[in-house]
C-alpha cells in the first residue's frame, strides 16, 4: 500500500496493491462520511475487489505525519 496527497484538492489516495490499472476500476462507492466532515470513495474492480481509497478532506482526516512527504498523484 502507498498514499498520494494533492494539497490543492485536499485529497489523499490510498493505493491497494498496485492500484487500479487503466479502466480497471469499474465502480466507485461513495457517500461514506468521515467524522471530520470529509468523504471516502472506494474504487473497486469488476469482481468487487478494493483497488484504492480516495479521502476528501484529507488534512482533517489524517494525522499530519501521514501526509508529510506523500507524493502528488501521478508523480
Amino acid at each position: 500500500m502507498s498514499i498520494t496527497f494533492d494539497p490543492e484538492a485536499d485529497a489523499a489516495y490510498i493505493v491497494i496493491g498496485t492500484g487500479p490499472g487503466k479502466g480497471e476500476a469499474v465502480r466507485q462507492v461513495s457517500g461514506i462520511a468521515t467524522p471530520t466532515g470529509g468523504e471516502i470513495i472506494l474504487d473497486v474492480d469488476a469482481e468487487g475487489r478494493l483497488l484504492g481509497i480516495e479521502v476528501l478532506g484529507a488534512t482533517a482526516a489524517f494525522r499530519p505525519e501521514v501526509l508529510e512527504g506523500a507524493p502528488l498523484p501521478g508523480v
